[in-house]
Order: structure tokens, then sequence, then C-alpha cells
């Protein structure tokens, strides 16, 4: 497995100016837009360092610079986006620890939205989700301690701890914003991504928890076994759910899609300036030997999901079930700053899929809308806001979509998508489901992108869109 870790080099250049100079003559060139913006930007930075200076001598009581200094930088970074943020050291260290698959804590992946810290989802088999926690409850106190104010940093190093120490969540929860006290005991969370089985005897059900270090391989295992214990001729497809995956590695969801896929663009990411633009094609190999596919998403599918969901639907390899993605169509570069000084996590690109459509604050559109059935003390609650709802977000045009359905019924009996799936894959008509889009009656086969891009090595970039994860 690759990992890699970009490091952007900044540097400032100065030009001197030129004087011509002849007899009884002296020309100096005129002030340009260019100089005058940069003037005005140290203007902008002497006046930091006076209010930084007079803050550490005039102050009621002496600061700490180091804290003062990350302050700053964490609101500099916080006025951009909502998935831009400065990770000190500790918080660098967690993050690479996390994406490895391995740490101390309850198991919820979380966000900061309006100065609260929101749940993107409950990891399964945690604390979090053996306690009952749902996408997009709020956290309003941790301990007693008001949230209201903390980093999504303090908060989440207030929640992670020793193994078989306990923790109280004061959990907001609905419209009414109805307050619940959970005590969780917190645990080694061992987070594997995949997770897989028989559905009878002839589908093969994979399940994508996060992207992270171990899923490419986690799925490559799962299709070895399926085709070692169901014969090809009776083997009628697979499913694979990505429904409340909010994200993370962004080479782990190309590797995902390419298991899939053996030709072709899988995503590019284009940042601010056009010879930035990356394009990730697939190499040879369908690992899934073309067997049909069907793809679970919902409004907590995010980011590397997406990724996944898009390119499979562009390539008409795969038919998309469920409810509307959230929306999450930027690339963070995690960008380390030097011993013990922590790394930046920025916004850096736009990602889109195969046939170049942005998914920033509309999502995946399932070419079939299938609803959950959602219990009557959780209606209300069972819907995601999307990208577009938080503050800040990158725009996308004028049409902008604002989250859906979130819910999976803990039983399988009662998992309308998942039905919805197993029913499709077996030829089993079905009247409930609603086409948004008119699938593809070669959805089993992969559709050749016109011209494709020359192929392009991937980056084990962390996304953010994952949130964090204490």
């Amino acid at each position: 497995m690759m990992r890699k870790i970009t490091l952007l080099l900044c540097g400032a250049a100065m030009g001197a100016a030129t004087a011509l100079v002849g007899t009884q003559t002296f020309l100096f060139p005129a002030p340009t837009p260019a100089r005058a913006a940069a003037a005005d930007t140290y203007r902008s930075l002497n006046l930091f360092g006076d209010v930084f200076e007079k803050i550490r001598t005039d102050y009621v009581e002496r600061p700490n610079d180091q804290k003062l200094v990350e302050a700053a930088i964490n609101g500099m970074l916080s006025s951009l986006d909502p998935h831009s943020s400065y990770m000190d050291a500790k918080a660098f260290n967690d993050m690479q620890v996390q994406t490895r698959g391995e740490f101390g804590g309850l198991g919820i992946e979380v966000t900061q939205e309006n100065g609260f810290i929101k749940v993107v989802t409950p990891i399964d088999d945690t604390p979090a989700s053996r306690a009952g926690i749902l996408s997009g409850d709020i956290i309003a106190a941790i301990d007693g301690a008001a949230v209201d104010g903390m980093t999504l940093n303090q908060a989440v190093d207030k929640m992670r701890g020793e193994p078989n120490t306990t923790v109280t969540l004061k959990i907001l929860r609905g419209p009414k914003r109805d307050a619940r006290d959970v005590k969780l005991t917190r645990a080694v969370i061992e987070i594997k991504s995949v997770r897989s089985k028989k559905e009878g005897d002839d589908i093969g059900y994979i399940r994508i928890t996060q992207f992270n270090e171990q899923t490419a391989d986690g799925v490559r295992d799962a299709l070895l076994k399926f085709q070692s214990e169901i014969p090809d001729d009776k083997m009628k497809g697979y499913i694979l759910d990505l429904r409340n995956n909010p994200g993370g590695l962004l080479d782990q969801s190309i590797a995902v899609v390419n298991a899939f896929v053996d030709h072709g663009e899988i995503v590019s990411t284009r940042g601010r300036n056009a010879d930035e633009t990356m394009r990730y094609n697939a190499r040879p190999g369908d690992l899934s030997r073309g067997k049909p596919l069907v793809v679970l998403i919902n409004g907590g599918s995010a980011s590397a999901s997406e990724i996944v969901a898009g390119a499979l639907q562009d390539h008409k390899r795969a038919t998309i079930i469920g409810t509307r993605s959230f929306g999450k169509g930027s690339v963070q570069t995690i960008i380390p700053l030097g011993a013990d000084n922590g790394a930046l996590r920025l916004t850096t690109a736009r990602y889109y899929t195969p046939s170049g459509r942005s998914i920033q604050a509309q999502g995946i559109e399932p070419d079939i809308v299938v609803l959950e059935d959602v219990p009557a003390d959780l209606k209300g609650r069972d819907d995601t806001k999307g990208e577009a709802s938080l503050k800040g977000h990158l725009l996308n045009g004028t049409h902008e979509e604002h989250g859906s359905q979130a819910y999976v019924p803990p039983d399988e009996k009662s998992d309308k998508q998942l039905i919805a799936a197993e029913d499709l894959l077996r030829g089993v008509k079905r009247a409930d489901a609603a086409p948004s889009a008119t699938p593809s009656s070669d959805s089993a086969a992969p559709a050749k992108p016109a011209n494709p891009a020359p192929a392009a090595k991937p980056a084990a970039t962390p996304d953010p869109g994952a949130g964090k994860t204490p």
C-alpha cells in the first residue's frame, strides 16, 4: 500500500524596481495593480503584527504566544470553506493514525457546523453506534462542558481518551433539538473499512464504511472470496453499499472503482490553474469479471463515496439505488509544516466525474430512488442537510441541492434499498421503486469514454470530508 502526503513549498518573490537613467532624466516605473495589491497585503500583515504585539504586551493576563498564532491560523482557514483547517502536531498525528484504521475513542465521524459539533455518521460496531448515536445528531456538550467556542480538534480531544473510561455527550436531535445525555465507554476503535457477506447463495454484498488504507485490499479480498464461494454461472452480481460513508483517501476510492472497470477515466481534479488538472485512469484488470453491480448511496454518502458512485454511474457500470448523496466535491491536501508545527488541511481542487460533472453542493442522483420507511420517533431527523447547507461552502452555480434521507434500517428485512438491489440483480420486478434516471440496459459493461486522458499516479490525499473521528 502506498501512502503519500503532498508537501507544498510556498515561496515569495519580490522583484527589484529598475530605473532608466539618461541625461538629466530619471524614469521610474508607474505602480501596477499587482504591486499595489502586494503593498496592501504587506500593510495588512503589518497590522496583524501590530495587533499580535499589542495582545502580548497589554492583555490582562499573559497569553500563550503559540496558541495565539494557532488561533489566528485557524481563523484564517475557517474563513475559506468548511473543510480547510489547521492541525497542530497532535491532531496531525491523530489524522495519520486514523487513516491507518486504528485509534482510541468512541467511533463517530464529526464535523463542525455553525459552532456546533455535528455527527456525520457513527462507525459500525463501535461505542457510538451501539449507543444509538445517529447521523445528524448535534453534540452540544462533552462531560458537561459546552462545545460552543471549542474548535473541532479541541472537541475531538475531549471525546478521545483511554479505553474503558467514560464520557457523557449531550445530544440534540431533530428539528426541535430535543436534548438527551448519552454515556459512552471509550474503546480501541479498529475501523474495518470493508465488510462483506453473501446475500443468499448468488449475490456478493460489500459495505465500505470509510476509505482508509485498508479499503482497496479489503474490496479485492472480498471479490476473490465471493468468486471462490459462488460458482460463476450462479453469481448474479455484487452490491456495493456506500450509505453513510463520509469519504476518506482519494487513492483508495480510485482503486475501488478500478476493481470494477478496466479502462477510461475514473476522476479528475482541477485546481485554480489549468496546469494543475490531474486525471486518474483505470488500469487493465476488472476484478469483478464484469458481473452486474448495484451501488447503494444516501444523504450520508460523501466525498470519496461520491467519486466511486459517480464514476461507476458515468461508465454505465452500475445502477445507483437510494437517495441523493451529500454533495462534497472538493479535494483537501494535507500540507506538513515542519517538525512539531502540525499541518494545513487545505482545499486545493474540485473533483469531477468522468463525464465532467461536479457534484459540489449537488450530489449524485441515484438511477432509482428508494426511500426507507422511517420509524415515527425518527421522522424529521433522518435527513442530512448536505454540503449546500454548510456555511461558506464552495458554490456550484445557481442550482444546488440540500441533502436527502440518510436512514438505514438496522434490520435487513426492513431495508428497502437493499431489497431493491437484490431484486434488481435477480430480475425481480418491483412497483415501488421510482427511477430518477433511466438505468442503462448494459449496466454490467463499462462504457468507453471518448478521448481518454493519459494515466496519472493517484495521490493518497486524505479527504477531510470524512470529518474527525473521536
